[in-house]
């Protein structure tokens, strides 16, 4: 019988074969081996903090917390009362944060900012399901809970005020007042809401950056000092023209001297 000839191409074929198998072999055999686990699509997104828990302890965050994770390694944010900047790095399912800039800004929330930035700093292992991620602490003790939001329109919101401006300065709205005063601008420019005692109304004009209020009436009720305060603050944005600048669920409003608010979109 003639035996089968054997060729240089058919040799290289069959060290093909082989090699092919052998890599098959440990594929199946070591699952994920020389593989790097994708980065978790974190970045780019508006993250409204819901809550931190603490050795089993869950604490609702303030209105308005949130942290936004830039693909150039930085983050910015809100953690309650002041905002900060951090640098952040992702590998795979682990958050690597520096914690960097703060403003400086009193206000009720300083025992959950002061929790918030210990548990946002270091080795964080994320957990994403859908548009909820938890960020969790070596230690296993520690998280946050947090949920993706998408951007706040100008007009159609409910906007909160929950500071007042003055030139570079920002302040906690006066104590007894969170919460009290807010205001929606409709589709066809017509403005409603709260001064923080009194109900209000007036129109806006809007063009380009600048708001332009018109005759402004409201009620005539009396109310505890801090609301009025709050209220005779707001009379005088609401009373003229104003500039706005819109951060994704975050809004401020400062007249000609520099007066004005910040305030964030209901959720």
């Amino acid at each position: 019988m003639q035996k089968p000839r054997i060729t240089a191409a058919t040799a290289a074929l069959a060290s093909l074969l082989v090699l092919a198998a052998c890599g098959t072999e440990k594929a199946g055999s070591d699952p994920g081996a020389g593989t790097v686990s994708p980065d978790l699509p974190v970045t780019g997104v508006h993250w409204a903090v819901d809550s931190l828990t603490v050795d089993g302890r869950k604490t609702p965050a303030p209105a308005g917390t949130y942290v936004e994770i830039e693909k150039n390694g930085r983050a910015k944010g809100n953690s309650g009362c002041n905002h900060f900047g951090a640098t952040v790095t992702v590998e795979g399912d682990t958050l690597e944060v520096g914690l960097g800039e703060t403003t400086e800004m009193a206000c009720d929330a300083m025992d959950f900012e002061t929790a918030f930035h210990k548990a946002f700093t270091g080795k964080l292992k994320a957990k994403l399901a859908g548009d909820r991620l938890t960020l969790t602490a070596p230690d296993g003790t520690t998280s946050l809970a947090l949920t993706s939001e998408p951007p706040a329109p100008l007009n159609g919101t409910t906007w909160t005020v929950d500071s007042l401006l003055s030139g570079d300065t920002a302040t906690s709205v006066p104590k007894g007042a969170e919460g009290k005063a807010h205001f929606v601008i409709d589709k066809d420019g017509k403005v409603g809401g709260s001064l923080g005692c009194n109900r209000f109304s007036t129109t806006a004009e809007i063009s380009g950056r600048t708001v332009t209020f018109g005759q402004i009436t409201t009620t005539r009720m009396r109310c505890t000092g801090p609301e009025m305060d709050l209220e005779t603050e707001l009379y005088e944005v609401f009373g003229g023209s104003a500039t706005y600048e819109l951060r994704h669920r975050g809004l401020s409003l400062v007249n000609a001297e520099g007066k004005g608010f910040a305030a964030t979109a209901k959720g």
